[in-house]
């Protein structure tokens, strides 16, 4: 898609929210897309549906459009969602509520398009939605990114006069000041792991306080306007040149809001790259998305990837969930006469080879445009569902994507990908999380245990044509052990695999996986559906026989893609 001008930003919003019209209620305060379920109510899945298309509605208003249509069903809407005496009452919040999520985008809607979502309201119906706005105040909420929710919610009620809490306001700011690691990275609060949430989180929020409270807190203002310029020089890495960002962490449903973070800087009048970099960024981005299967037949925005996929998901996904992308179109608030509109997207800027990010936990790989990411296997434990695929294998990759496992009962269910595969009484295991961890600027090196009794340090160096592992394992048992490729689509056009002694092979016209080891090669058969980017993989692999005691493995991964 040709994406230009402010006319073609503006379609393509069309093109995400038009098809959900039909699916608004008759009192336009709740949209229902699917049947699935989350860990929260029917209340709080329709307000999340309804609520984050405002993402991009509001800047759009912001910047001058008209859609009256939808100025409707947002007015009716906020009305009756907000109402206790109305059928579509959103309902009273309790402690860690999702309601409190879907807030943020009303109180950015508030704070810079009252004259669409505030002022047209009755006084009662301001009281009414001032009032369960409030309602974040009274309860606790997550030490996390959450905290940003807390925020944007009490600049909003302060803005129109409402009543609001700037203890818990200053408060949640202190919380997102105690998260920062360095070189523009955070953690998600007590989670360990780093990941999208940086960028479209942490970050994001951090721009839109930098103008919001630019006149009243400006010292923190200046803070996190430099924080996204340390942030962009080590972000750019995980961008392809093809367009694709790195598929890693959880989340991945949301998308193409793996550019939000380049719009929330130009929106904030900040260039930590140049104005035609960041929109090449930005328009590569959303096209490659465009090239993807993440519709439904109505036009609906799937849980999923690169196609509707539930192993991947986690428990919070809904159906309205993936809108959560609609934050890329903090754009279209940017005047008519704003640079951007006319500037040339700008291809890739030159950037090194191996970039160490150890704030990151990985060391990040650049070849001929495309990205590989060697992780440290960081991360929280016990998470919201397939964690050590999200975070804990050895490489993800722009171009072969990941696998999620549909269960570890089997090699071919656990479709263990990028990692060492331990299989004990005939189940899998793998690396759920590392213990220890260093990050130097040419390996990788984790120390973690698959299961009781054994303990294993990987070393993971990237090559020209791609990396080398090394793992030394101390076993209390015998047992076996699979050190897996990248997986290969095996129904892509050309697809063909091999297997020669220590050599496995898969590879189609356009990728190629081989890994090689003093083991018995193969070529492993994944249930469809577990990649994250096609919906039927291969897997090559070498299996080594892993006796009591201490053994010493050398494993040779190369990899092409065109």
């Amino acid at each position: 898609m040709n994406l230009q001008t402010k006319a073609d930003f503006t379609a393509l919003m069309h093109k995400f929210l038009d098809p959900l019209k039909p699916y608004y209620s008759a009192g336009c305060a709740r949209l229902h897309l699917g049947e699935t379920g989350v860990t929260y109510n029917q209340n709080a899945i329709e307000l999340e549906a309804f609520s984050r298309p405002l993402w991009a509605l509001v800047p759009f208003w912001v910047g001058g459009g008209s859609e009256p249509e939808f100025e409707t069903i947002y007015r009716k809407g906020l009305a009756a969602g907000a109402d206790p005496e109305n059928p579509e009452y959103w309902g009273t919040t309790g402690e860690y509520d999702q309601c409190y999520v879907e807030m943020a985008a009303i109180a950015c809607g508030i704070l810079t398009a009252p004259e669409k979502l505030w002022t047209p309201l009755s006084d009662t119906e301001k009281q009414n939605l001032a009032a369960w706005l409030g309602q974040i105040n009274a309860h606790t909420i997550p030490d996390c990114n959450w905290q940003f929710f807390r925020i944007l919610v009490n600049l909003a009620l302060k803005s129109v006069g409402m009543p609001f809490s700037p203890e818990l306001l200053e408060d949640g700011l202190c919380k997102i000041d105690s998260y920062y690691s360095g070189d523009g990275w955070s953690t998600d609060g007590a989670s360990v792991q780093k990941d999208y949430y940086i960028p479209w989180a942490i970050q994001y929020y951090g721009l839109l306080y930098s103008k919001f409270a630019a006149d009243t807190d400006p010292r923190r203002a200046a803070l996190y306007r430099q924080r996204a310029q340390l942030f962009a020089q080590q972000f750019v890495y995980w961008f392809d040149a093809n367009g694709a960002a790195l598929p890693f962490g959880r989340s991945l449903t949301y998308r193409f809001a793996q550019n939000s973070f380049w719009a929330a800087c130009i929106w904030a009048g900040l260039e930590p790259l140049p104005l035609p970099v960041m929109k090449g960024l930005i328009v590569r981005n959303f096209n490659w998305w465009l090239g993807q299967k993440m519709f439904d037949r109505d036009g609906i925005l799937t849980i999923g990837y690169c196609y509707p996929q539930m192993y991947m998901a986690e428990r919070y996904n809904a159906p309205g969930s993936p809108y959560w992308g609609m934050k890329s179109f903090l754009l279209l608030a940017l005047p008519d006469d704003h640079p951007f509109w006319s500037a040339e997207a700008a291809p890739m800027p030159a950037l090194e080879r191996l970039k160490p990010m150890p704030y990151a936990n990985m060391l990040v790989q650049r070849r001929a445009g495309r990205v590989t990411a060697y992780a440290a296997g960081v991360n929280e434990g016990h998470g919201h569902g397939q964690f050590p695929e999200k975070y804990a294998k050895f490489a993800y990759d722009t171009r072969f994507g990941f696998c999620a496992s549909r269960s570890r009962e089997v090699l071919n269910q656990a479709a263990p990908d990028s990692m060492l595969a331990f299989v004990i009484d005939d189940n899998v295991f793998v690396r759920k999380v590392s213990k220890t961890w260093e990050i130097e600027a040419g390996a990788v090196t984790a120390q973690w245990s698959p299961f009781p009794g054994i303990e294993v340090t990987t070393t993971i160096t990237p090559t020209a044509t791609g990396h080398c592992r090394h793992h030394e394992i101390d076993s209390s048992f015998d047992c076996e052990a699979y050190d897996c490729g990248f997986a290969v689509p095996n129904f892509a056009p050309g697809y063909a695999e091999s297997v020669e002694n220590d050599t496995a092979e898969a590879h189609c016209d356009t990728l190629r996986c081989t890994v090689r080891g003093r083991g018995e090669a193969v070529v492993i058969g994944c249930d469809p559906n577990t990649s994250l980017y096609f919906t039927n993989v291969h897997l090559p692999a070498v299996k080594y026989h892993i006796p009591k005691g201490h053994t010493g493995l050398d494993t040779e991964v190369f990899d092409e893609a065109d």
